[in-house]
This record gives structure tokens, C-alpha cells and sequence, in this order.
């Protein structure tokens, strides 16, 4: 059977097949617009619903290193300085209270080492009492307790507050504890990386080698005179089993300032979960630590690794010598400054570079990494004993996280993970106050005894 179509019939069926098709392509694309358009609807709704709660919340970091160097008249936060944590971050962040660390690196066990490291203390301690009294008192002040850091916060200053990292200046001198404690104290860790005079350090898993297993008796003294002048008792960096006789001991609640969870990450400077029950069955708060190898250890290991050969070859090319974590940790205070101000320097100059070459063979640990970890210590622990920190300007920081003014993005995974504004208050900043607030309890009936 012969089928004889003409030519303008022809014409007319392609016609028909290609409205058809154009029709088809149309609904397909305005299909896709309207779903784009919808996701970018969400989109703003979340971040104006976690803007909202951002600047409704008090948000508190319990961990930021200074270098007192950048505390002087010519050279201090109120300028936009390299570092991670400065005013004007804290404003464009919102963060609204920063925990500054008078922080010791642990020396030999002698009166020689005691008294250098009793007089690095008192420099930290005058470090942040000018921030707060002659530099920028109309900016920030020195909170002591929670009723000082709401009040502050609502004037619409910014908060500062004081952890010692390491009471290996406290020396044998147990009075050194109340001494401390006068000058702004709030929370102490009985050490740091290395063993002290008073408790065994996470560090000694390396080698199986202790001094005390656990505290000394000296330690013990110091958990009840922490306990009698209202300072935190910090587990975050000593031993495990120092850990264990300090929660034991102490009269008050206890906090980890800087620590996440060891289930997920297997570092010695994180909790495992025999301690994160301990600390909760105590009252106590983890404050979640946004330190890339605590967080991600193979990630941030690849990550690291990648970098250093990139910025060796960038660095090569301007006849900059970027050195090794560890060397750079070996530097005098003041060294140790200048070098880490001149790195982030270039560090600046060749991020761009850096990302683009990283993104595929070594992404970073992000935010999502961190809100990872709240997530697991919300579901081990409960709400009510979970915080947050940075331990920005001593290594810590994530992608999306990595200076104050970043801030805003840990409440928007927060709010993305659909924790509500009053699950998002206690994390920030309420669980920590509480525990203040309980710890200062007990040190008024002890000083009343």
C-alpha cells in the first residue's frame, strides 16, 4: 500500500511535532525555574529565621588564645588584626562573648619554671584587664559572672571572660588558685600538653608514660580550692583517668572548654563516651571544639598535608619559609607572634589559589563537620550539657568557621538541622552559664563554712 503524503501536509506534521517538543522543553525548564526558585524561597526563609535567632540568643565561645603582643597601645583588638577573634569580627559575627585564654606552656617542674610561668600568667591577666579598662571599655567588659554577661550583653557591649589553660603557674603555691580567681579566673584546666605538677596530660597516651596517674595530691587540693573561689574545674586537656578522680572530687559541676567527642573523631584531646556520661551525671557541659583535627582527623590530616605542599611551593616563589606546626609551637611567644601575623599574611594573598587547587583532592572540615559533632553529644548526653567553642588563635577553626565573623553560620547549620531557638540558647551560651552559675553556688557555702 502506497502512502502518498504532500508536501505542505509534510510541512504541517513537523510543524505540529515541533510546537509539540518546544511546549514539552518549556514545561520541562519553567518546571525547573519553579523548583529552583522554591529552593531559593527556603533558602532565605531559613536564614532569616536563623538571623532571627542569632541575634536573639547570647552566643558564647569558651576558647580564644590571645598573644599579648596584641595588646598594647598602638596594636589591640579594637583594630581589624590578623587574628581570628578582634572586635570588629565579634561585631560583624555577633559573637557576643569571648572566653580569653591565659594560657601557659607546660615548663619543668621547678621553682625556676613556676615563677616564669606565674609571671606569664599575670601578663595575660593585664593583657585582658587593659582590653577591657583602657583600650576599649565602651566596647567591652569584664563579665564574672552571668548576671554581669546578660547585663553586658544587653547594653550592647561585648563580653569578655577569663580561662586559665594549664594551672602549672600556680606552682606548689595552692593560694595561687584564690589569686586567680581575683583577677578574673572562671575556669582552669590542671594541664596542658605535657604532665604538670598537679595532673597527668591527654599527651602522656603517646607513650604510655604518666607522673601521677591521674592527679596528684596537690591536683586534689586544687579541685576543692577551684571549688571554694568559683572557678570552673576544665577537663579538657588532662589525662583520662585525670579526668576521672576530678569529676569525682569536685563539689560542682565541671566543664570540658574545649573538646568534642572521641566516638567520632579519635583524639586523645577528645572525650570518649565512659567521660561524656561522667560529665553529665556531674551537670556538667561539653563545650564542642571547632578544631579541625579534632573534628575530622583524616580529613583535616589530607587537608594539612595537601597545604603544606602548596604553600611550600607558593612560598618558595616569594622567598617565604613556611615552617611546621611543631617548630613553630618550639618559638618564643613573641616570635611565634610575629611569624603566625606574617603566615596569615600570606596566607591571604594566596588563599584563593590554595582553594581552588584543594577543593577536589582535599576539602576541608566545615561546619557541617562541627554541627556533626553537637549532634552526637546532643544524642549522648542531652541538650543541657552541650556548648560550643572555637579555640580560635590556638589552631582551631573550620571552614565556615574560621573567625569571629563567621559566627552566624554555626546557628544557620543549627537552624538547618531544625534544633529550635530554645535548643539553639542553652547550646550557645545558656548550659555553660548554668554551670557558672551552680559552680558559684558552691564556692558561697564553702566560703561560708
Amino acid at each position: 500500500m502506497e502512502i502518498n503524503i504532500g508536501i505542505k501536509t509534510l510541512l504541517e506534521i513537523m510543524k505540529r511535532i515541533f510546537v509539540t517538543l518546544l511546549a514539552v522543553s518549556l514545561l520541562v525548564v519553567s518546571s525547573g525555574i519553579g523548583v529552583n526558585a522554591q529552593k531559593a524561597t527556603d533558602e532565605a526563609a531559613l536564614i532569616a529565621k536563623a538571623r532571627k535567632i542569632h541575634d536573639g540568643v547570647i552566643t558564647l565561645d569558651t576558647h580564644v588564645d590571645i598573644n599579648t603582643a596584641n595588646f598594647t597601645d598602638n596594636n589591640n583588638y579594637t583594630k581589624d588584626l590578623s587574628t581570628q577573634v578582634t572586635l570588629p569580627k565579634m561585631v560583624s559575627g555577633g559573637l557576643d562573648v569571648a572566653w580569653f585564654i591565659v594560657y601557659t606552656g607546660q615548663g619543668e617542674l621547678n621553682e625556676a619554671g613556676y615563677q616564669r610561668a606565674y609571671a606569664n600568667a599575670i601578663d595575660k591577666f593585664d593583657a585582658i584587664h587593659r582590653l577591657t579598662k583602657t583600650y576599649a571599655p565602651d566596647k567591652i567588659e569584664l563579665a564574672l559572672t552571668s548576671k554581669d554577661v546578660r547585663r553586658i550583653a544587653k547594653s550592647g557591649k561585648k563580653v569578655a571572660m577569663i580561662g586559665v589553660e594549664n594551672a602549672y603557674p600556680v606552682g606548689t603555691d595552692i593560694s595561687n588558685v584564690k589569686k586567680f580567681a581575683d583577677r578574673g579566673a572562671r575556669y582552669m584546666s590542671l594541664a596542658h600538653n605535657g604532665h604538670s605538677q598537679l595532673a597527668d596530660s591527654n599527651t602522656g597516651e603517646a607513650d604510655g608514660k604518666w607522673l601521677h596517674n591521674g592527679l596528684s595530691d596537690l591536683g586534689k587540693q586544687a579541685i576543692t580550692e577551684m571549688n571554694k573561689w568559683g572557678i570552673m574545674v576544665d577537663v579538657s586537656h588532662p589525662s583520662k583517668q585525670a579526668n576521672i578522680q576530678s569529676i569525682q572530687l569536685s563539689k560542682a559541676p565541671v566543664i570540658a572548654s574545649h573538646s568534642s567527642a572521641r566516638a567520632l573523631c579519635d583524639h586523645s584531646r577528645n572525650l570518649d563516651d565512659e567521660e561524656l556520661e561522667l560529665i553529665r551525671k556531674n551537670g556538667g557541659v561539653v563545650q564542642t571544639v571547632a578544631f579541625r583535627g579534632y573534628v575530622k582527623k583524616e580529613k583535616s590530616a589530607l587537608r594539612t598535608a595537601k597545604t603544606a605542599e602548596i604553600l611550600q611551593e607558593l612560598g618558595a616563589k616569594e622567598n617565604f619559609k613556611v615552617l611546621p606546626r611543631a617548630e613553630v609551637m618550639r618559638l618564643a611567644e613573641k616570635e611565634r607572634g610575629e611569624y603566625t601575623a606574617s603566615l596569615r599574611e600570606f596566607r591571604e594573598r594566596v588563599n584563593p589559589i590554595l582553594r581552588e587547587r584543594l577543593k577536589d583532592v582535599a576539602p576541608d572540615v566545615n561546619v557541617a563537620d562541627f554541627v556533626d559533632h553537637i549532634d552526637y553529644l546532643v544524642k549522648k548526653i542531652g541538650i543541657d550539657h552541650v556548648g560550643i567553642s572555637s579555640d580560635f588563635d590556638g589552631g582551631g577553626g573550620v571552614e565556615g568557621w574560621d573567625d569571629a565573623s563567621e559566627t552566624f553560620n554555626v546557628t544557620l547549620e543549627l537552624v538547618r538541622r531544625g534544633y529550635t531557638k530554645k535548643q539553639i540558647e542553652k547550646i550557645w551560651s545558656g548550659n555553660l552559664l548554668r554551670v557558672l552559675d551552680e559552680v558559684q553556688k558552691v564556692a558561697k557555702k564553702m566560703q561560708g563554712k
